[in-house]
């Protein structure tokens, strides 16, 4: 009696149809920029994620980009001299990275750093992010030049995008519409920050892979709906993560999430 199978992934398009490594591999390297949408304790997100950019690497390292959720733009030197070579790996991490970096993201930053490709921090500094959900996004402006240089240009437009609207819902203080427009602001600054952070660091001809967790593109909204304003012409293509009971078809709902779906089993093995 053959030993039944348990696949530990599958990969569907928009259209909920089965598709292979290959293709999305294909269609990632046609666009400028892809957006790997994780789920940031899962295995197999970051498995796929390290594989994706090593093929990919393996014929055009020279036009690739890497832009990370995980660093925030105030890391950027120290990544920079980590890349380089000019500081050590104790220095390097010796910075406040996730608790997960060496699990999840060190793989990818070790595979930069070995073929010279650049590595943008991207993210707002988390202090800003807790100031805007605190007292609102004007807030922002009294601060210092030198502190603005760190995320995204003011005045900011907070689109009434549903994934934004969908927030509001779960706040736990749903009669506070204030502290909910302050908490999707917060939401919104992470958001712009990348956008203008992609926009700054990729050139004509090159592919920007992105790694964020899945919220911030799904619907290709978020960071994308910052990217198309600013820039309508850029080819985007965006992957979402989820977990299911089993790795069958995702309904048309979550199809529609993401150029395609990476679909996990509920029971595999989290990261932390």
């Amino acid at each position: 009696m053959g030993v039944a199978q348990l696949p530990a992934y599958q990969l569907y398009n928009a259209k909920g149809k089965p598709v292979s490594f290959q293709t999305v591999l294909a269609e990632m390297g046609k666009a400028d920029v892809f957006f790997f949408g994780e789920l940031h304790n899962n295995p197999i997100a970051h498995w796929l994620t390290y594989e994706l950019i090593k093929q990919h690497g393996k014929k055009h390292f020279q036009k690739l980009v890497i832009g990370m959720e995980m660093l925030e733009t105030h890391q950027q030197a120290a990544l920079n001299d980590y890349l380089s070579g000019k500081t050590d790996i104790e220095t390097w991490e010796a910075e406040k990275l996730w608790s997960n970096y060496a699990t999840d993201y060190k793989p990818i930053i070790e595979y930069a750093k070995l073929n010279q490709i650049p590595v943008i921090a991207t993210n707002i500094p988390r202090q800003y992010a807790r100031i805007v959900n605190k007292a609102g996004l004007d807030s922002l402006a009294a601060l210092p030049e030198a502190e603005k240089q760190l995320f995204m240009k003011l005045p900011l437009e907070v689109p009434t995008t549903q994934s934004y609207e969908n927030m509001k819902t779960m706040f736990h203080d749903g009669k506070d519409s204030e502290k909910q427009n302050r908490f999707v602001a917060a939401q919104a600054v992470k958001d712009a920050t990348m956008a203008e952070r992609i926009l700054a660091n990729r050139k004509e001809g090159q592919l920007f892979f992105h790694l964020n967790g899945s919220y911030h593109s799904d619907e290709k909204e978020g960071i994308i709906w910052y990217l198309q304003k600013a820039n309508p012409k850029l080819k985007i293509v965006n992957l979402t993560t989820i977990e299911m009971e089993t790795v069958q078809k995702p309904d048309a709902s979550v199809c529609k999430k993401a150029d395609f779906i990476l679909v996990v089993p509920e029971s595999m093995t989290k990261t932390y």
